[in-house]
Order: C-alpha cells, then sequence, then structure tokens
C-alpha cells in the first residue's frame, strides 16, 4: 500500500525531486518564511529516482520565473506541480533558459557587472554540470563559483 508522507494542498506549488541537501537553499530562494501561507517542507524522503529527495509545497503561490530560473541552479532535477483542487493539473521539470539576467553574480571581481549598475548577462554554456559565461568579462564559471544574487 502506498502512503503519503506529506500531506496534500488544495492550491499552490509543490516542487518535487529536490537533491535532499539543497532544500533548505530552494526554501531560502522562495523565502517561505515571509509566505504567511502553508509551508509543508520535507527531506530525506525516500525516492526511487534520487535515493532521497526534498519536496517543499506551498499553498497560494506561483513561482515567478526568476525564482525557477534559481531553483535549476540549485537543484537541476526537481519538478513543479501545479495544483489546482488537490490536483497536479501541470507538472513539468524546472529548466534552465538560454541566458540569466540578474540572476546570478559574476565571480571576477573586475567584471563590469560588479562596478556599475547593470544586471548581470550570463550565458547558459552546459546545463548539468551547470557552466555559465559572462556576457560582459567572457568568464565561465561553475559549482562553487556560482552565486545567486
Amino acid at each position: 500500500m502506498r502512503q503519503l508522507q506529506v500531506s496534500a494542498i488544495k492550491d499552490g506549488t509543490v516542487i518535487d525531486h529536490i537533491d535532499s541537501k539543497s532544500t533548505f537553499k530552494v526554501a531560502s530562494i522562495l523565502n517561505i518564511h515571509e509566505e504567511g501561507k502553508l509551508v509543508l517542507v520535507g527531506m530525506n524522503l525516500s525516492s526511487r529516482r534520487l535515493g532521497k529527495k526534498g519536496i517543499i509545497k506551498i499553498e497560494g503561490k506561483v513561482l515567478t520565473q526568476e525564482e525557477v530560473n534559481k531553483i535549476a541552479l540549485i537543484a537541476p532535477n526537481a519538478t513543479l506541480n501545479i495544483i489546482k483542487d488537490f490536483e497536479a493539473v501541470e507538472k513539468r521539470p524546472v529548466s534552465l533558459p538560454e541566458e540569466l539576467i540578474g540572476v546570478v553574480k559574476c565571480f571576477n571581481p573586475n567584471c563590469i557587472s560588479n562596478h556599475e549598475r547593470i544586471p548581470t548577462r550570463l550565458k547558459v554554456v552546459k546545463k548539468t554540470p551547470v557552466r555559465l559565461r559572462c556576457h560582459y568579462c567572457e568568464r565561465v564559471m561553475e559549482g562553487e563559483d556560482i552565486e545567486l544574487l
């Protein structure tokens, strides 16, 4: 018999298949502590695909594209589920766009984006593992170099 480990929400968004170690990073991106709505966070749940996974359910929330882009950087295996009246009406994996504008800080301290009031612009060179190239200084970033704004 299959059993729900985390209770259902009526309407909102579920971020599923988060690598367990990234669950609280994703929660931080979503500012769930400021929501004032029902929020369920599960960590180290059993997953056939990942072994252990995290899940975040937020009632009454629709994610912005910027939030989805940040989640894709932190948890590239995550799935978004849009819930209406306790049913998943849409289910899709997160994915990075071709370019990220104003989402990630360029790690080059001499880059113009770190000194002028212009939004950062990074091209996604590779999606797995994530590699980004700055539009302005052309430095390539990956792994620990990637810092969200």
